[in-house]
């Protein structure tokens, strides 16, 4: 991963762990606070299903309904909705403080992530993934995320790598900003969460090539016997 940030690490934060014991597999900025651009949708959605009933309707659909629009396909409109019923910023982050996500790690301007006064560390997101692994809205999150190659926003991303269907996330795109954080079903380790976060001016598809290399190769790692 070194090698493929190499020529701007300022520009790079990334975080891998293990959900299983907290073995951290790589690090890099993991403190440092980045405009995640949808990424921001996690803590939205999060936030929601913390505080809200899944099956409660907002607008004659059900909050459930919501969240999946909102993170499978990136829904800006859907985002701030939910964010603006939630209360805002100041409700999303009360709500996620009681799960354990630590408030500074994070700002909302926005419940969609358009804005870019956003900023979010990807120690933050891990945080955030690792508690819906354990909520019991878990499913309904898991559900609401793209899958590498198959869904949503990933569908055309890692098809027919050893990261298709095994890699579920979230894309955050604007302009000098890629991110993507999920959950990847490791062969070997198991489940890791890993947050990805570029943020660098007058780039876009490199960007994202960079990011789905670093997932590869972490798909691709295994245990020295």
């Amino acid at each position: 991963i070194d090698n493929l940030i190499k020529n701007a690490p300022n520009n790079w934060g990334i975080l891998v762990e293990s959900v299983e014991n907290g073995t951290v597999f790589y690090s890099h900025n993991a403190d440092k606070y980045f405009i995640p651009a949808s990424n921001a949708k996690l803590f939205t959605t999060a936030a929601a299903l913390q505080r809200l009933n899944p099956e409660g309707l907002l607008r004659s659909k059900s909050i459930r309904d919501w969240i999946n629009i909102t993170n499978l396909r990136s829904n800006n409109y859907t985002a701030n909705l939910l964010f603006r019923y939630l209360g805002g910023s100041g409700a999303a982050r009360s709500s996620l403080a009681q799960v354990g996500v630590d408030p500074n790690g994070y700002r909302l301007a926005d419940g969609s992530g358009l804005s870019r006064n956003n900023v979010a560390t990807p120690r933050a997101l891990v945080t955030i993934l690792k508690v819906m692994n354990d909520s019991p809205q878990r499913d309904i999150f898991y559900a609401s995320l793209p899958v590498a190659g198959v869904s949503g926003t990933l569908r055309n991303r890692m098809r027919q790598t050893p990261a298709q269907g095994m890699v579920l996330a979230k894309t955050g795109t604007l302009s000098g900003v890629r991110a993507l954080s999920g959950y990847m079903n490791h062969p070997d380790y198991g489940l890791l969460v890993f947050s990805i976060i570029a943020n660098s001016p007058g780039q876009g598809q490199s960007l994202v090539q960079t990011i789905d290399k670093i997932v590869l190769q972490v798909s691709m790692s295994s245990s020295c016997n």
